[in-house]
């Protein structure tokens, strides 16, 4: 043990030679970006797995938007391997009566039902954008020509609303393609965002109120109203800019125009039946889940109609005075700076249009008509819109 090696070393030296040396320590910032990166790393692995992985493994978890889970789960495939049927397929009457609200002009893409969209990769998903599509929290579902195209634009300057631009016509035309497909339609929302979706359809179809309550009961409904007069002729408008070769509209509205006889089966005056239409909704629906929306306040003082809609929506009073001014041509607000746009907005050009000139005998005997329903209506709403 005391001898000693050639070179004057120890044999205790010898292990210390041969064993390797530790490795010299990484510069500080060197450290720091490793460390950086690799937390980073971590965060992206879990993030990519809980957002991605985790849907794809359970894909029906991605329809509870809203509601019951029971609710939103999609039907089981028959005992034959055949597509599922829901329980609320849509009458030839309803399939007929679409028919006649389709939109015209700039606004036609907003009237037609989406395609079936592909399925996206969990990946694809992720990277496509935050939040996720839910089902709808709340539906402006009524009526044709009332001003829901109106009040969907203005809601959307809401930071905490994220509305579908096209009506998805889902409840009335669509329901066989199931609530994943309507779910997909719908934009991506983060947690305390509403989404919303418009078809103002949807109020005069008989199945709709069935169909909606089963998605989830707790839906909040939107109803704009107007008129039931000045609707019908707006509608009547709408149609004669399609084909100009239809009948007048008093040979329209009248079965017998000297005996006073109107033909509630033309859809223009059968849509302004407001208290029949409501009947069926509050069937399924108490009436503290629906909202009235006047369509002439809309049009006079659209901040204030829009502070009751917020209200109804649980959300903060952010819409106003300041992002509206009126326009003289058209006749109604617009918007000082629309979603996602610093410039003014005003709505399309098939909005606004002027009305053929109607005899006044001929709406005065259509007033007649409705006024025992809309005096019905006030009751049924609590609230008189001074159409009479």
């Amino acid at each position: 043990m005391g001898q000693r090696l050639s070179g004057g070393r120890s044999c205790l030296d010898v292990p210390g030679r041969l064993l390797p040396q530790p490795p010299p320590p990484l510069p500080p910032v060197r450290r720091r970006l490793a460390l950086l990166f690799a937390m980073l790393c971590v965060w992206l692995y879990l993030l990519v797995y809980s957002c991605a992985g985790s849907c794809a493994a359970a894909p029906g978890l991605l329809l509870l938007g809203s509601g019951s889970r029971a609710a939103h789960a999609p039907p089981a495939p028959g005992p034959d391997g055949s597509p599922p049927r829901l329980p609320f397929p849509a009458s030839p009457a309803t399939q007929s009566a679409a028919g006649e609200e389709m939109a015209e002009g700039a606004a036609s893409q907003e009237e037609q039902s989406p395609e079936t969209p592909d399925s996206p990769s969990p990946i694809s998903s992720f990277f496509s954008g935050s939040g996720s599509k839910q089902l709808p929290q709340a539906i402006i579902i009524g009526v044709k020509k009332g001003g829901t195209r109106a009040l969907l634009e203005f809601l959307r300057v809401h930071p905490d609303v994220r509305a579908v631009g096209a009506e998805p016509h889902f409840f009335d035309r669509s329901y066989d393609k199931g609530l994943a497909w309507y779910r997909d339609l719908m934009p991506r929302t983060l947690d305390g965002q509403i989404t919303m979706e418009k078809t103002p359809s949807y109020f005069v179809t008989r199945e709709a109120p069935a169909r909606i309550s089963a998605m989830s009961k707790d839906t909040k409904l939107l109803v704009v109203v107007r008129d039931p007069v000045t609707r019908a002729v707006s509608d009547y408008t709408q149609t004669l800019s399609k084909r100009p070769d239809i009948p007048s509209f008093e040979s329209l509205a009248f079965r017998n125009r000297s005996a006073g006889l109107v033909d509630r089966s033309w859809s223009a005056i059968q849509i302004g039946l407001y208290a029949e239409h409501l009947e069926r909704w509050l069937r399924h629906f108490p009436a503290r889940q629906m909202l009235f929306v006047s369509g002439e306040r809309l049009v006079r003082d659209p901040a204030g109609e829009l502070g009751r809609v917020q209200d109804f929506l649980g959300l903060k009073r952010i819409i106003s005075d300041k992002h509206f001014y009126f326009n003289q041509t058209k006749g109604f607000p617009c918007l000082k700076k629309a979603e996602g746009s610093g410039r003014p907005h005003c709505l399309g050009k098939t909005k606004g249009r002027p009305h053929p000139e109607i005899d006044v005998q001929v709406l005065r005997q259509l007033r007649d008509f409705y006024r025992p329903f809309n005096r019905k209506f006030y009751q049924m709403t609590g609230h008189d819109f001074g159409w009479d």
